[in-house]
């Protein structure tokens, strides 16, 4: 629901043992906290403090890399040298447009700069058109014709790849140079499931503008950790893209009209100077960068890993009895399928979705996960400072209610802190008399869905075979679709019943023919299962 409410490309995927989820990007968060709407107990507001960033390399580093060799620089000839930057709205493309006009102006130049801003509020496509030429008169249209662009400067790869900006390559006259940085857009936020192309899109560029003219760098992990905040990361492409000698402007005029916009003044140029550094010599700026590597989750390989994996999560979400149960009905669930078909897909469903809807998200399980340290640890990871919490949560005994009837989050001081670490001891009290959360329509029909599902499942059992399993593993891999809290994902579940009383028909109808056809002669069921 956050990526519903807020559109926000902050919002990034995060491969875990438990399926996709998400984290913020506090570098690119433009703090607008819309987010927060999304109906979930997981927003934290933190107030105080500085966001920590990485320590940018000592002077003496830096010094080794004094010495730069001035790159030739396109002429002006007759026609205008057209530039095209692309990227995602709220990135600084437009900046750098500007910068570069502006560059141009200095030097007397004649120079036209069209931003192309679309949806760029809901982080859409931008795309910045500069062309520039030895005079004014020499410029008879702002907008880059097809096939007209000297440079691509690829700020985000998806828009670089996107078809406006490929329409605008010529092999043999086109050079790009893309941050390869996987930056998810809108797509992301309102389709969970989205993957990031990498592959097609560096393919796709590669081959609209020819051999040898496509120049790919990670600008955002390499500016991030070179100047300390992804925010340098476009005029280190710019500096990169200046040293290939792809923008014809002079440093000087560039680095003045960073001075004359008067933002950020020496970490421009300071980014800028490093994107200088890379195209010259880009190993050695890896290491003197040693930029943050992606957060590579440890994923279980092996059915036993996962199994392993739940039954601790269930242990520390109830007790080792609940994790025994589990553990009991997927061995089951291996048993029949090992009679059926080899493989264990349908036991890995089983075994990731069954923890799924038993160990949900329910009052005591939010208490303990902001209760156990981790927390703690993410918050000191990311933050420098004395800072101050405010929690945004709906608790289900004393919340309003919207005109729709859906609970509206409100904002908690730190003492909500301590009343998770109490309530988090008082996980025992689940499904007992005791319970008062558990009374709410929510956990109710929580509880209602794991029976259900688990009763389908052991119907689907009891008449697996090869014209059943197909729909077994979709009933299976049916609770995947089934995400969210409170309304969010009672809504799910209404869409998820839909397509299960769908597939518990073709079981039972399987299941039907088969009780109806006539039975076989030993020695024939005997070939068949041979064979």
């Amino acid at each position: 629901d956050c990526g519903a409410q807020s559109n926000c490309t902050s919002l990034l995927p995060v491969e875990t043992p438990l399926g996709r989820k998400r984290r913020i990007d506090q570098s690119s968060c433009n703090l607008d906290f819309s987010c927060v709407k999304g109906f979930c107990p997981s927003f934290v507001s933190v107030e105080g403090g500085t966001l920590r960033r990485a320590a940018a390399p000592a002077p003496a580093v830096a010094d080794a890399f004094a010495s730069l060799p001035d790159p030739v620089l396109p002429a002006l000839d007759a026609a205008p040298y057209n530039i095209l930057v692309t990227g995602i709205g709220g990135s600084g493309v437009i900046t750098i447009g500007a910068l570069i006009g502006m560059a141009a102006h200095l030097e007397g130049r004649g120079v036209s700069v069209l931003d192309m801003t679309g949806m760029s509020q809901k982080n859409g496509a931008v795309t910045s058109h500069v062309r520039i030429a030895a005079t004014p008169a020499r410029i008879h249209a702002q907008r880059i014709a097809t096939g007209e662009a000297h440079l691509i400067l690829g700020c985000d790869m998806l828009t670089a790849g996107a078809q406006d900006a490929i329409a605008r390559t010529r092999v043999g006259v086109t050079t790009a140079l893309i941050n390869t940085h996987e930056q998810p857009t809108g797509h992301f936020a309102q389709q969970p499931d989205w993957r990031f192309p990498a592959a097609k899109v560096r393919a796709l560029i590669a081959e609209a503008v020819g051999d040898g003219r496509a120049h790919f760098v990670d600008a955002t992990a390499l500016a991030t950790a070179l100047c300390g905040d992804a925010i340098a990361t476009n005029l280190f492409l710019l500096g990169h893209a200046w040293q290939q000698g792809l923008v014809p402007v002079s440093e000087a005029a560039l680095l003045q009209a960073i001075a004359l916009n008067g933002v950020a003044v020496e970490a421009n140029r300071k980014a800028f100077l490093w994107g200088r550094r890379t195209a010259a010599d880009r190993a050695a700026v890896e290491r003197v960068a040693n930029p943050p590597q992606p957060v590579v989750v440890s994923l279980p390989q092996s059915l036993d890993a996962i199994v392993r994996m739940q039954v601790e999560r269930l242990t520390a979400w109830q007790d080792a009895a609940c994790a025994e149960r589990y553990r009991a009905f997927v061995n089951r669930v291996r048993e029949a399928e090992a009679r059926v078909r080899p493989g264990d897909a349908l036991t890995r469903a089983v075994a990731q979705n069954l923890a799924k809807l038993t160990a949900i998200k329910d009052e005591y399980e939010v208490a303990r996960l902001y209760s156990d340290g981790s927390f703690a640890r993410q918050l000191a990871a990311e933050f420098d400072g004395d800072v101050r919490l405010r929690y945004h949560l709906a608790p289900p005994l004393f919340t309003k209610h919207d005109a729709q009837g859906r609970p509206i989050k409100r904002e908690y001081g730190a003492w909500m802190g301590v009343a998770m670490r109490v309530l988090a001891k008082m996980k025992g009290l689940r499904g007992t008399a005791f319970d008062v959360f558990g009374r709410t329509a929510e956990r109710r029909m929580e509880r209602q869905l794991a029976v259900d599902w688990q009763r389908s499942i052991e119907t689907a059992l009891a008449n697996l075979g090869d014209d059943t399993y197909d729909a077994a593993l979709a009933l299976a891999r049916l609770p995947e679709r089934i995400r969210g809290f409170g309304h969010v994902k009672a809504a799910s579940v209404d869409a998820a019943r839909s397509q299960w009383a769908v597939l518990d028909a073709q079981i039972a109808q399987a299941a039907g023919r088969a009780a109806a056809a006539p039975v076989a002669a030993p020695a024939a069921a005997d070939a068949r299962r041979a064979a």
